[in-house]
């Protein structure tokens, strides 16, 4: 059954612009945070795309680019949140991959859906984000930044 949404316990805010205020962010689990931070929302969103391999491969490559400007510029929240989106470019292609449409959960029951019904070609498109989400989180400036934003601010 599908885990329902609790916004009490999330950390994150549309209405703060995060590069004004970046003691606000918080690092979080996984890909929290990803469409809801701005301005990066509309930074980064805009070139992430998975349908082909080809189109994933632009798109991973523009946005660790955008991740390597934002570490130049110390900006570890646009660096984080870059690093975000090539993780979500690996789980979302990689759930059309699992599962036909890339519904995950029946929407009248809300029961988990049978998995290998979906497009293997968004397998490849899951590969390609999924290299450069890790090239990502091995960068040792990332790394060094990531651990001393997490001592500071969580």
């Amino acid at each position: 059954m599908k885990k329902a949404f609790d916004p009490t316990t999330y950390k994150w805010d549309k209405t703060i612009n995060y590069r004004l205020h970046p003691e606000r962010y918080k690092v979080g689990k996984g890909e929290q945070g990803v469409l809801i931070c701005e301005p990066y929302k509309s930074e980064i969103l805009p070139h992430w795309h998975f349908k082909t391999p080809e189109i994933a491969k632009d798109s991973s490559e523009t946005i660790y680019k955008l991740f390597l400007d934002y570490l130049e510029q110390d900006d570890f929240v646009g660096a984080d949140m870059a690093r975000k989106y090539l993780q979500m470019g690996f789980t979302r292609a990689r759930r059309y991959a699992n599962y036909q449409g890339g519904q995950k959960y029946d929407p009248k029951t809300g029961e988990l859906l049978t998995k290998g019904t979906g497009d293997p070609i968004k397998a490849l498109s899951a590969d390609i984000f999924f290299q450069k989400w890790k090239e990502a989180e091995a960068h040792p400036v990332y790394k060094d930044r990531k651990i001393k934003w997490q001592a500071e601010y969580g």
